[in-house]
């Protein structure tokens, strides 16, 4: 069979990863199956690459990448700094059971204590993720909405809290939902930095 030549090879390999991932779930992504998508060679992809574990880290770092996009503009929206705390929430949280960006997260930290390399990759995105929650709280705390506290503190516990209701949602855990996530977590967010009740219903 041809080899095709690929014009954008790195960003056209994490795209295909991602969509395989999407169809048929991280058990069916290999170098061999990526190259077969992409109708090149498992050495193509190895070039860029090195390994499956790097494939999985990259992927999941052009995939987070979207999601900083989203961060900064609701970091810059109008309304109420609770209206933004639950818009942060929302993209945090799978969008359901079988999430690839989530089973991509879930995958590569079961991987990280075998590659320790991978580490360093999840903590710069972790990063990315608590300094927006930080500039959030801050801007809550300045409109006089949110009271002052250790936000540090708060940026480190309800990003676990979400960690661990994410992979209970996306791997399927019977009665972990998406909307009972949240609610726990903008729960934790009115009794540690007050702002006003969720509404009724």
């Amino acid at each position: 069979m041809a080899r095709r030549r690929l014009e954008r090879p790195r960003e056209q390999m994490l795209e295909a990863a991602m969509e395989a991932i999407t169809e048929n779930g991280l058990a069916e992504l290999t170098m061999a199956a990526l190259a077969r998508r992409l109708g090149t060679s498992g050495g193509h992809v190895l070039y860029y690459f090195g390994s499956k574990d790097q494939v999985l880290l990259e992927t999941l770092r052009w995939s987070e990448d979207r999601h900083a996009l989203t961060r900064s503009t609701l970091l810059a929206a109008g309304g109420s700094a609770m209206d933004r705390l639950r818009d942060y929430v929302a993209v945090y949280l799978p969008e359901g059971a079988g999430d690839p960006r989530w089973l991509l997260w879930v995958d590569v930290w079961s991987r990280t204590p075998a590659v320790p390399a991978l580490r360093e990759g999840q903590m710069e995105i972790d990063l990315g993720w608590h300094r927006d929650l930080i500039t959030l709280l801050e801007r809550g705390v300045r409109e006089g909405e949110f009271a002052a506290a250790d936000l540090e503190s708060f940026s480190v516990r309800l990003r676990a809290m979400l960690d661990g209701f994410s992979t209970q949602i996306v791997i399927g855990v019977p009665g972990a939902s998406r909307e009972e996530s949240m609610a726990h977590a903008l729960a934790y967010a009115r009794q540690t930095l007050g702002g006003p009740p969720e509404p009724a219903g």
